[in-house]
């Protein structure tokens, strides 16, 4: 089975996705939350495959037209930041992964990008937010 990457970034408040190059053509499209741009993602793309099959000049992988592939979501630290917040506060996040909260602030707004490194903190720190909720009881 092949995996389709989905870029998604978050701007202009809204949530964005990019197909990768694995998929011919140009695939892109906008939602105002992360759980709609999900269910969309999937329908567009069939909706592309059915316009690129019927245009005789365009070759399509077997894979893509016969479905036989998965989503890998690959998710910008302004669009993980936006999702995160419907579960914990830019504070909480801070606390926990140890990154001030004016930056968390102005990484969720799109308005600066963290380096690969201070990502990974952010990360952490979502896991361990995340370790702490499973762990009660």
């Amino acid at each position: 089975m092949k995996k389709i990457a989905v870029h998604v970034s978050w701007f202009d408040k809204n949530f964005g996705a990019a197909l990768d190059d694995a998929v011919p053509g140009a695939v892109v499209l906008t939602a105002k939350t992360f759980e709609e741009l999900q269910e969309a993602v999937p329908e567009t793309l069939r909706f592309h495959v059915e316009g690129l099959l019927e245009d005789e000049d365009e070759e399509v992988p077997d894979w893509l037209a016969k479905g036989d592939y998965e989503f890998e979501w690959d998710l910008d630290t302004a669009a993980l930041l936006q999702i995160c917040s419907q579960y914990a506060t830019l504070a909480a996040i801070s606390r926990a992964s140890g990154v001030n909260e004016r930056q968390l602030s102005h990484y969720a707004n799109g308005t600066k990008k963290p380096r690969g490194p201070q990502r990974q903190r952010i990360v952490d720190g979502l896991h361990k937010i995340g370790r702490s909720l499973m762990s009660v009881m």
